[in-house]
């Protein structure tokens, strides 16, 4: 089940949810660290900081500071990879759960009122 959406339907509903998200005086996340957390929480693990930067297309530094961000808000969480300590691999906590589970249930309110 889905909804259809015309393109300036679709940028509404961004725009509404986005303005949400700022205003409502939670985290403010950069649409880079956005990315992130979501390819952390939606995408089978094992999350790697090297992972990450392929599929982002960014370099380790990047993702790296913004993880240190992110880590600063408890959304995620880092520690070395006991098998290889080359790696660093990336975790998810209860606190980016509940603040991606708020995202979602922010999602759907502004798309119901918008096919009301």
């Amino acid at each position: 089940m889905g909804i259809d959406l015309r393109p300036s339907q679709a940028l509404r509903l961004w725009h509404d949810v986005t303005m949400s998200l700022v205003t409502d005086g939670d985290k403010d996340l950069t649409s880079r660290q956005m990315a992130i957390l979501m390819t952390v929480y939606l995408e089978p693990p094992p999350h790697t900081v090297r992972g990450l930067a392929a599929r982002l297309d960014v370099t380790k530094p990047v993702i790296t500071r913004a993880l240190d961000t992110l880590g600063a808000m408890k959304l995620l969480s880092r520690r070395r990879d006991e098998a290889d300590r080359r790696n660093v691999v990336v975790t998810r906590t209860v606190a980016g759960a509940l603040y991606l589970e708020h995202i979602a249930d922010t999602i759907v309110a502004r798309a119901a009122e918008m096919t009301r």
